[in-house]
């Protein structure tokens, strides 16, 4: 079974819709196959997508990030050699591929190397979304309370 169902959650949440919309979005059959990537957790709050890119060079692609998407676009450069391909197996085709990206997650990097296209991210929550402690402030009718008792006894 490679499709679920999930419109029965849309109709028991709240403020998730973007969320089930782009797990639908994932689930659906008509993502591109080309090319092959794979998305990594490198650390608490950072991630790696590699993906295989072999006879790109870094000028043939870009890397742009806008709003809550990233975008990867690659296209070869025209060939003026005349060769003979006896046989074509090295994809050279151009490609184009999106992801989307949760909020407060930022590019911080990218680098190509033995034909794979490392690109880093990291999420970094603002201090207003941070888990902070809060303080316990005794009110000053317990205080007195306690002063009293302390000093019937």
């Amino acid at each position: 079974m490679r499709h679920f169902d999930l419109s029965p959650l849309y109709r028991s949440t709240v403020g998730f819709d973007r969320m089930l919309s782009l797990l639908d979005s994932a689930n659906s059959d008509q993502a591109p196959a080309y090319p092959p990537y794979n998305i990594e957790r490198t650390g608490e709050n950072a991630y790696r997508i590699s993906m295989a890119v072999a006879g790109f060079k870094e000028a043939e692609l870009t890397i742009e990030a806008k709003e809550h998407t990233l975008t990867i676009h690659g296209e070869k450069a025209e060939d003026n050699e005349e060769k003979e391909v006896l046989y074509r197996g090295i994809a050279s085709r151009a490609f184009e591929r999106h992801f989307q990206l949760a909020e407060h997650v930022k590019v911080v990097g990218a680098s190509l190397e033995h034909g794979l296209l490392h690109i880093d991210l990291v999420r970094e929550l603002p201090e207003a979304m941070k888990p902070r402690k809060i303080n316990i402030n005794v009110s000053s009718s317990t205080e007195e309370r306690k002063q009293i008792e302390g000093k019937v006894n």
